[in-house]
């Protein structure tokens, strides 16, 4: 992917379509492009973050590990910022991510996200926006799971 199609692709996500294309260039030209094979993980749950990605194209599965062991609790594709809990709490990995097809991310560094944050409101009001949707969905699921005795 050109250096030109990665910063269209980040104008085409709404949490940085507000973001000068100047900026976002800059920012595709200085993030490292990373890529994952087929089953690979490249976030494992309890591990420290120290960055941020957002996936370009492919899709993941996101695993949580649990007492009867791990289970897939979604899957996500492009156009999605993913790590970034662990990067705002300064803590650990919340789940685990693994490549169910070929994966190509943009990895931010906690300061380049720190960064965003700082300079630009529009984005860090979408990334609250986005983690308010995400604990809505699994507060769902949850009462789902707890209204069907357990069984999902």
């Amino acid at each position: 992917m050109s250096l030109q199609q990665e910063t269209e692709t980040l104008r085409n996500i709404p949490m940085f379509s507000t973001i000068d294309p100047a900026r976002l260039k800059l920012l595709s030209f200085t993030s490292e492009r990373v890529s994952y094979m087929v089953g690979e993980e490249f976030i494992k749950q309890g591990e420290v973050g120290d960055s941020a990605f957002v996936i370009m194209s492919g899709e993941c599965d996101v695993i949580i590990d649990t007492a009867d062991g791990p289970v897939t609790v979604s899957t996500i594709g492009a156009n999605q910022l993913v790590g970034e809990i662990a990067l705002l709490h300064s803590g650990r990995r919340t789940a685990t991510l693994r490549a169910r097809t070929p994966v190509v991310c943009l990895l931010l560094s906690k300061d380049v996200f720190f960064h965003l944050l700082r300079e630009f409101p529009d984005f860090s009001l979408a990334v609250m926006r986005d983690l308010a949707a995400r604990l809505e969905r699994v507060t769902a699921q949850f009462g789902d799971f707890r209204r069907h005795g357990g069984q999902a």
